[in-house]
């Protein structure tokens, strides 16, 4: 039986790396040279599986980023143990990606390319940098390109379920306003992304407890939005504000769309306190993330600072890597500062995945 539930098990890992490698085939490798393609061809499906960014620099070594480590590949498309040894992407790679992506016309990225990324289907976002174009003391465009950064990005349909219970009120039925609080690549964005989606299919299934979601994805990280549609599940009942100020955002969501709660990520200006305010007077429900250790390190910063001796949160999501990425290390009660979980909770994220 043993022998049988690890061979399903197996099996099943083979499938989901089999599935990472068509997704990449059919997303990402398009927008890259011939050559490029057929080096990213070789890779094994679990080496696919694990990645997380693909950086084309002009002159230096192919690298792919893996969780918290990186992978130069050599020209066969095999790991290289040097960066000396590894492929070393040219500036004609370079030109050929940019055609690829602007469908070989390059003025029609101007826009992109003043926001230094454009996000490509599947919800993948490249970023550029070069030489700045400024007019008026503002970037207008970028030129000479010398680098690129292809973010796969990915989901995982379920990584809220543990925390989901202690994020709204069973009595009243309405959810706590939380705040996410995350180091780097520890997944708070994938758990945002899994827990709007929840709150709009209605959590646990049950349509009393489905919402309407109004989300500002300032950066399109947590819906992937192509060409305002978004890429990845956001739910049913979520309305997205693609590539908007989250400040402006949540305020224009509150007054087009009636939102019963607002999402988005990585607070931390002035103006977003402000429109967090004009949400709470509204009686909309606010959750969203900040980067961070732990509440002390908010405390030293003066803006949010505010926020926590306001008790404008009513719970703290604290996210680690104690047992791997995503690991939920503590839910605390706002008001208490008591955590209610009796130990981490084991997330189920993998390396590559987290943002």
């Amino acid at each position: 039986m043993a022998a049988f539930v690890f061979s399903k098990k197996t099996e099943l890992a083979l499938s989901s790396a089999k599935a990472e490698l068509e997704k990449l085939k059919a997303e990402i490798v398009p927008i890259l040279p011939a050559h490029l393609r057929r080096i990213l061809d070789n890779l094994m499906p679990w080496q696919v599986e694990q990645v997380e960014e693909i950086r084309l620099r002009e002159g230096r070594p192919l690298l792919l980023r893996l969780g918290n480590t990186e992978m130069p590949l050599k020209a066969e498309g095999i790991p290289a143990e040097t960066l000396g040894e590894a492929y070393h992407v040219t500036k004609e790679d370079l030109q050929r990606a940019l055609q690829l992506l602007s469908q070989s016309s390059i003025y029609a990225l101007e826009e992109e390319m003043r926001n230094g990324y454009i996000t490509i289907p599947g919800g993948h976002r490249v970023g550029f940098v070069g030489e700045a174009v400024l007019e008026q003391g503002k970037v207008k465009t970028l030129k000479n390109i010398s680098s690129l950064n292809i973010r796969l990005a990915r989901e995982v349909i379920g990584c809220a379920d543990s925390v989901m219970p202690y994020l709204y009120d069973p009595k009243s039925g309405k959810p706590y306003h939380t705040l996410i609080i995350s180091p780097p690549r520890c997944g708070k964005t994938t758990l945002l992304r899994d827990i709007v989606r929840q709150f709009s299919e209605g959590i646990a299934g049950a349509f009393h407890l489905a919402f309407n979601v109004g989300l500002v994805d300032e950066r399109s990280e947590i819906a992937g939005c192509y060409l305002g549609r978004p890429q990845k599940n956001v739910g049913p009942r979520t309305d997205v504000l693609d590539g908007c100020p989250k400040a402006q955002g949540m305020v224009m969501l509150v007054r087009s769309m009636s939102p019963q709660i607002v999402a988005t990520d990585e607070i931390g200006r002035l103006e977003d306190v402000a429109a967090l305010e004009e949400m709470l007077n509204a009686g909309v429900a606010v959750i969203t993330t900040v980067h961070g250790n732990n509440l002390n390190d908010l405390e030293r910063r003066p803006i949010l600072k505010n926020l926590i001796t306001q008790d404008f949160f009513e719970r703290y999501v604290l996210l680690g890597r104690t047992y791997g990425v995503g690991t939920i290390e503590a839910v605390l009660d706002a008001r208490t500062k008591e955590n209610l979980l009796a130990k981490p909770i084991p997330g189920n994220l993998k390396e590559g995945v987290a943002c």
